[in-house]
């Protein structure tokens, strides 16, 4: 298979390409108006000379006629000589012009009728004479008309020339162009070709799914090299996946042991197990299993997060939205005791995965709880719109930063806002949130609403994937 060169090699040599049948068609164009050119000047002289030498034979019939009258009135040889000498020059006038007509009838007769006025000396009656200078001029009179008539034929034949001529060059043009054009794209087409395959690799790269495409064969080495570094790049970011992957749920299941181990110890503690605490002792008691709750729903959310990385396909089946709400409200019992939550829910039934659906609720609701402004409502609301399903989740308290909202999504990404309940979050709920809803062919915003001042708004389509 033919190997492309190099970026430059391959544009320069798609230009000279197509250079090639515009330039055929420049020469083909400067032949043709040459050709139309040498065309009009033989044209032109035809009819400048056919025109002289009709002009001359009307002069030298003039003089016929007048001298060869004079010497039948007058029987002088002088005049006779001038009647010769002007017959001369009209036979000479009529040879040139019947020449230029290439055989014209009225030339052999114009021969004939000169030949029986030449006996004009002999010849006595006047009337015979008149026929014959009236049969000469009536002749001549039809010579012109020969003479209109190749002239009109010569221009009709040159201009059925230039129409024959147009259309060639009309065809050539369109063959030439054509050419021309289906290398140009050819030429692109090789350099289009693997700028597409970059742009799928490079979204299988951003999403980290599916196998990337070949390499390409038939494009410049340029390109041919970017496919490569992306390659290597997209098992590198594979690798990296992997030992994130497994550093997470390692670190995680290696936490839990020790961390039982210190709940555990807390608790005997405080039951007095090992003796009696005093004041100071309890107080480092009570920091210390605050400290052991909050490590062990850190290890919760890692490992919470890490099995939704590993999770591919969502479980989309028919679900009561209400149920899932009702469930995660009696989960926040105490944390939502003094918040007045409002709950709006339309459709009984949805299309979507429970356990992805009450993650999203989960950390939407715990968002809320933590970041809502203390003792103000939390509103919840599941309608339809169009073919999807929206649910909102909105509080009162801080807006979101502007520049903010772009990263807000992202894993391991916290706010600068206090949390209420002054613990410091992982910065993975929003992220969950947003690949849950991912999985489920949705997607998650931030939206402005009217009865409130935060409110992430969650879009799942409703047909069947």
């Amino acid at each position: 298979m033919m190997q492309v060169g190099s970026l430059r090699q391959l544009t320069l040599g798609s230009f000279v390409l197509a250079l090639i049948p515009l330039i055929a068609l420049l020469w083909q164009s400067q032949s043709d108006l040459a050709k139309v050119g040498q065309m009009t000047t033989l044209e032109t002289r035809f009819v400048v000379d056919v025109v002289g030498d009709m002009q001359r034979l009307d002069n030298a019939v003039t003089d016929v006629e007048r001298s060869v009258r004079q010497f039948a009135v007058l029987r002088n040889e002088q005049v006779a000589t001038l009647s010769d000498n002007a017959l001369e020059q009209f036979a000479v006038a009529a040879d040139n012009l019947c020449q230029a007509l290439s055989a014209s009838p009225t030339c052999e007769r114009l021969s004939e009728q000169l030949n029986q006025l030449a006996d004009y000396r002999t010849i006595e009656d006047q009337l015979l004479l008149n026929a014959y200078l009236a049969s000469v001029s009536n002749s001549v009179e039809q010579l012109r008309d020969d003479v209109e008539g190749a002239i009109s034929q010569r221009v009709q034949l040159q201009q059925d020339d230039l129409n024959a001529m147009q259309a060639k060059q009309a065809w050539s043009t369109a063959m030439l162009v054509s050419v021309s054009l289906l290398l140009i794209l050819l030429g692109s087409q090789l350099i289009v070709n693997p700028v597409n395959n970059l742009k799928k690799i490079i979204r299988i790269v951003a999403h980290s799914g599916g196998e990337l495409p070949p390499l390409s064969r038939q494009a410049p080495k340029e390109l041919i090299d970017v496919e490569k570094d992306l390659h290597w790049l997209y098992d590198r970011l594979q690798q990296l996946e992997h030992i994130r992957t497994a550093l997470l749920r390692h670190a995680a299941h290696e936490l839990k042991t020790p961390l039982a181990s210190i709940k555990e110890g807390c608790s005997l503690l405080s039951e007095n197990v090992v003796g009696e605490l005093n004041n100071g002792q309890r107080e480092v008691l009570s920091l210390l299993t605050a400290s052991t709750h909050r490590l062990n729903t850190l290890v919760e959310k890692l490992l919470d997060y890490n099995l939704l990385l590993q999770q591919a396909q969502p479980k989309l089946v028919s679900s009561s939205p209400k149920q899932l709400v009702d469930a995660c409200l009696e989960d926040y019992a105490l944390a939502i005791q003094n918040r007045d939550v409002k709950v709006s829910i339309a459709p009984e039934r949805a299309i979507l995965d429970e356990e992805l659906f009450r993650r999203i609720l989960d950390n939407l609701v715990s968002n809320a709880v933590a970041h809502g402004a203390v003792g103000r409502p939390i509103d919840i609301k599941i309608y339809l719109n169009a073919d999807k399903l929206v649910l909102d989740v909105a509080n009162r308290g801080k807006r979101i930063a502007p520049e903010s909202v772009a990263t807000l999504f992202e894993p391991f990404i916290r706010g600068t806002e206090p949390r209420n309940d002054n613990v410091i979050g992982t910065g993975l709920g929003l992220s969950i949130v947003a690949d849950c809803a991912r999985l489920m062919h949705g997607e998650v915003h931030v939206v402005d609403v009217d009865y409130a001042d935060v409110c992430f708004r969650v879009t799942i389509p409703q047909q069947e994937q």
